[in-house]
């Protein structure tokens, strides 16, 4: 209720309006006091009207098509405002908007001022369209609580790894949380061999394991202990214990531990502004 008109609910409003050859086609929803037109063909018409008044309030009772030929000889609604003023409405047909669930949320209607009938192509119609409206709202609803659930868990982030950052200030703990497919994994700081930058992305090697989240070296590099951390070029952190040797340019870092237990070497490339610290860092200047 009361939000923003959309594209995909105006499309299907007019194209009911142009199948059932009336002026009015609405999209309606229902609450306890009031209907609400979350789509109109005619921005005239008004945006809401009171629930005691609506002809959507009896087409949701059924699961099928409610359709009123003439108001002013239908018992129900020959006194109604709707009917009896503007904007005189004398046909109605609405379709309900179920639910997978079989609720009703309220109805694709078209609308006349002059009596008519639908022909059952039309009517047919009506119902493929209404389920599509359905469909569209079901997506929407779909789409924001994917929204909200990946908000709760940035925000689970942010403070797990608060959390973990106090830890590690109280040198209780040295960890730090990622978002892996949906999931929040603590990682222990020493089980990171190091860390590789891909583009918007990071890779961290733990252990065995391969984690790939969205984040900056430069982030990430405050996130990891600097005793145990160094970065050594714009694509690389290392862990400085896991360095066997520096070779003019580039260093040797154990990665883990081959077929017959002996170390897997990977040669690191080292940036010019970040060998001098690095070595400093080795004591080796």
């Amino acid at each position: 209720m009361d939000t923003p008109a959309e594209a995909a609910f105006d499309d299907l409003a007019r194209l009911a309006s142009i199948i059932c050859n009336t002026p009015i086609s609405l999209v309606s929803l229902l609450d306890g006091e009031r209907q609400w037109f979350k789509a109109r063909t005619d921005q005239n018409w008004p945006v809401s009207t009171p629930r005691e008044l609506a002809f959507c309030q009896q087409a949701i009772q059924g699961k099928t098509l409610y359709e009123v030929e003439d108001a002013t000889c239908h018992p129900l609604f020959e006194h109604n405002a709707l009917v009896t003023g503007a904007p005189n409405i004398r046909f109605y047909a609405g379709y309900p908007l179920l639910t997978a669930q079989g609720d009703a949320l309220g109805t694709l209607c078209a609308i006349d001022t002059v009596p008519r009938r639908l022909n059952d192509g039309q009517r047919d119609a009506l119902a493929v369209l209404s389920r599509e409206v359905v469909a569209h709202l079901e997506l929407r609803r779909a789409r924001l609580e994917l929204e909200m659930e990946r908000q709760k868990l940035d925000d689970l982030l942010r403070l797990a790894n608060g959390t973990a950052e106090s830890l590690y200030l109280s040198r209780s703990h040295n960890e730090i949380f990622i978002k892996q497919d949906h999931r929040l994994i603590r990682l222990k700081t020493a089980d990171i061999r190091y860390v590789e930058a891909l583009g918007d992305y990071v890779n961290i090697y733990a252990g065995s394991e391969r984690y790939t989240i969205y984040s900056t070296m430069k982030e990430l590099e405050t996130r990891l202990p600097a005793h145990d951390f160094a970065r050594v070029h714009r694509k690389y952190i290392v862990r400085l214990d896991r360095i066997i040797a520096i070779e003019s340019d580039a260093l040797l870092m154990e990665t883990d531990r081959g077929a017959e237990g002996g170390p897997s070497l990977l040669p690191v490339p080292i940036g010019n502004s970040f060998k001098a610290g690095l070595l400093s860092r080795l004591n080796l200047v």
